[in-house]
């Protein structure tokens, strides 16, 4: 089903889909929901070419996803942040990340972020509600820890986009 058509369709997930169905688009999300803000950190972090991050970030602010914030005036440099739809999808990133961490890993590597529940002080878990009380679990109720490993990576991204400029 092409972009054109997908309003045809009452369908959710296929208007879901036109939206957010792409790998480069999912990433950007995945940076914004860990608090990447500026272009050259979500660049480094997903890899994408400058043309393909600016093209998905201007989408999803025509989606009312993103929205774009001026950090400089000489020269202008935004942050893009979330809005309340973009937010929403937060269910969507912590749901890829549990079947990612159950399915796509070996046990040894170890879970790449563990999530504290601040309303219960205990972990967790992989969500939609806390494995340890039981209750749901919502982006602002979470502190995330990074995996050593998975922060050097991260750290090692950094550098190495840092170096090629």
């Amino acid at each position: 089903m092409d972009k054109e058509s997908v309003l045809d369709t009452l369908c959710p997930v296929a208007r879901s889909e036109a939206v957010v169905g792409d790998r480069w688009t999912v990433l950007i999300l995945r940076e914004l929901f860990m608090r990447s803000y500026r272009f050259e950190e979500i660049q480094a972090q997903t890899g994408g070419t400058p043309q393909m991050i600016a093209s998905r970030l201007k989408s999803l602010e025509a989606e009312g996803i993103v929205e774009r914030r001026r950090y400089s005036e000489r020269p202008p440099r935004y942050e893009y942040h979330l809005t309340e739809k973009g937010e929403a999808f937060y269910p969507v990133i912590l749901a890829l990340c549990a079947w990612g961490e159950t399915w796509m890993k070996s046990p040894d590597e170890g879970r790449a972020v563990q999530y504290t529940h601040l309303t219960c002080g205990k972990p967790a878990g992989l969500g939609p509600v806390c494995e340890s009380c039981g209750k749901p679990i919502s982006r602002e109720d979470l502190s995330a820890a990074l995996n050593p490993a998975y922060q050097r990576e991260r750290d090692e991204r950094w550098e190495a986009f840092k170096r090629s400029r």
